[in-house]
């Protein structure tokens, strides 16, 4: 049985996974719940992965797996959007989820830092369960950098992308900046403005003329291999 607090984080983590595709931070967290310190927080997550509701990816900083939900959240549809090396056994504690795989182009690697070249061609495809893709055209591309961190998205991350020609405040997408450079970073919209914001303190928010800026996807899942 969850506690009020621990029930409104895991409702946050839950509906931030299934919008971005990622966890949040845990400022994110902690601003949510109106706490005043990450300790608070340290707590909760401590107490949800005890009861089995959460799990904490080794190695990284702020990577969280949701693994079951209370019976009052779950509407039968819930499965984990983040995949580790590929289609795995799921937990023992784990709820049924679908593992049928569907194949996507990787279309070469997308910038998490300063924008680089714009997207190549597919040069192979990679085997995502189909319950994280949904309707709608997809496509993967290699994270290269470290910009976008702090929003679980390191180095190295295979990053699944819905093809959109647009997308809403906040939603982490693909950029094609000046129809030359392509970019991973959360969107944020200023009038006739728009702002590429990085998750790492190290890099700048990176504003442009909405002429300059074109998204050409946004993220829904995220490949992570050891």
């Amino acid at each position: 049985m969850l506690t009020r607090k621990q029930l409104d984080l895991l409702q946050f983590i839950h509906k931030r996974v299934q919008r971005d595709g990622v966890p949040p931070s845990f400022d994110e967290m902690k601003e949510a719940l109106d706490l005043r310190s990450k300790s608070g927080i340290h707590r909760l997550i401590t107490a949800l992965e005890e009861r089995g509701f959460i799990r904490r990816l080794a190695h990284r900083a702020r990577a969280i797996e949701i693994v079951k939900l209370p019976d009052s959240m779950d509407g039968g549809g819930f499965s984990p959007r983040v995949v580790e090396g590929g289609i795995r056994e799921k937990p023992r504690s784990a709820m049924s989820v679908d593992v049928e795989a569907i194949e996507i182009g990787v279309r070469g690697q997308i910038a998490a830092g300063t924008p680089i070249e714009a997207i190549e061609q597919v040069s192979h495809n990679v085997a995502v369960p189909s319950s994280m893709v949904g309707s709608g055209e997809h496509y993967a591309l290699e994270v290269k950098g470290d910009s976008m961190i702090d929003a679980g998205i390191n180095h190295g991350d295979i990053v699944v992308i819905r093809e959109q020609p647009d997308a809403d405040t906040g939603d982490i997408v693909v950029a094609l900046v000046e129809g030359q450079e392509a970019t991973l970073k959360r969107l944020r919209k200023r009038g006739s403005a728009v702002a590429l914001e990085a998750a790492n303190p190290a890099y700048e928010t990176r504003l442009y003329r909405d002429d300059q800026v074109r998204v050409q996807g946004k993220l829904v899942g995220l490949i992570r291999t050891y």
